[in-house]
């Protein structure tokens, strides 16, 4: 729907551009941020663009929308621009379908699960690296954007849109191999991630991540959730231990790893990965009440903006094939709303 209004305004910004053979500029006694650009076309809602010289569209996002991170908003209305001279780019300047919605359906978000990396690989939880490289290539190569869960957040709790097919591309337990092997992959390409890490693990091999790692990480742009303190599954109670003794130490699983993160990396956190991917609703409770926003699971799937926060859907990528990574990466839910 956007897009058939983009196209509207482009359509009539070319025609008009055609009939007067040029383009309009703005009086000198207006107080618009716009005087003076080459203007074909400005309301409320859009502003039509004539490219003077080739720019990108982090550089146009800067320029009218005041945040060069907002160029997903420009290369969304213009898909297969090429930015150059001469081409007529169509710049919204509202906020709009926070929820994705369609007349043919909704805006649905994967989350993908990695563990490890290797160069060679034996486990179905390690990523060899020329694989990973080769999924973040097709990622990049395709027009998918890598959003942050601070991000999906927002989108979940209908605040702001975010790109057409957006991914979350998160990493569970703290293994070394993340800063040695997936962090330089995940740069190459532009790319954030998710970490969520138990916090008996940091530091205590030289297999797992350290605190001063996770610093450097975090302030190249990746977020640390947690992942409780010992990776326990926090639905089963331990043989002899009685229900209060149980919650006390679920409680502590959740409520001590945050503390932890907290004071090693000077943040709230507030994202938590349930290890194994399970919870019940006394932990999802439980959760909540310690100051959780977002908690992921291993369901597999991708989430709408009305899922619940607490219990979305990650789909763990096992298989090395780029088919089964390509099955993964639904990022639209076709459903007639007329």
């Amino acid at each position: 729907m956007v897009n058939q209004i983009v196209n509207r305004f482009k359509q009539l910004a070319i025609a008009l551009f055609i009939i007067v053979g040029g383009f309009f500029f703005f009086s000198s006694c207006t107080t618009s941020i716009f005087d003076r650009k080459p203007m074909i076309f400005q309301s409320e809602e859009y502003v039509v663009y004539k490219l003077q010289e080739k720019k990108t569209s982090a550089m146009l996002a800067e320029m009218f929308l005041g945040d060069k991170k907002k160029s997903w908003v420009i290369e969304d209305a213009n898909e297969n621009a090429m930015f150059k001279k001469d081409e007529v780019i169509v710049i919204p300047l509202k906020e709009k379908n926070k929820g994705g919605l369609t007349d043919d359906g909704f805006q649905v978000v994967p989350i993908l699960s990695y563990h490890s990396f290797a160069d060679n690989c034996s486990s179905c939880l390690c990523a060899p690296a020329h694989v990973f490289d080769q999924q973040m290539k097709y990622l990049k190569d395709n027009g998918y954007r890598i959003i942050t869960l601070g991000e999906l957040y927002e989108f979940l709790k209908y605040r702001n849109s975010i790109p057409k097919r957006s991914v979350v591309i998160s990493i569970d337990d703290g293994y070394r191999s993340v800063y040695n092997i997936a962090w330089p992959i995940l740069k190459k390409y532009g790319f954030r991630a998710s970490l969520f890490i138990y916090t008996d693990f940091i530091g205590v091999s030289k297999n797992s991540l350290t605190w001063d790692q996770l610093r450097e990480m975090k302030k190249g742009g990746f977020e640390i959730g947690s992942h409780t303190m010992s990776h326990c599954d926090l639905t089963i109670q331990n043989k002899g231990e009685d229900t209060q003794a149980y919650m006390s130490r679920i409680e502590k699983e959740l409520g001590k790893s945050k503390q932890i993160i907290n004071k090693k990396l000077k943040q709230n956190t507030v994202f938590l990965a349930f290890p194994y991917g399970r919870y019940d609703h006394s932990i999802l409770d439980m959760c909540k009440r310690l100051g959780y926003k977002i908690a992921v699971s291993v369901k597999r799937g991708s989430n709408p903006f009305f899922a619940d926060p607490l219990a979305l859907k990650r789909s763990q990528i096992l298989k090395r094939d780029i088919k089964s990574f390509i099955s993964r990466l639904k990022t639209f839910n076709k459903l007639s709303l007329e």
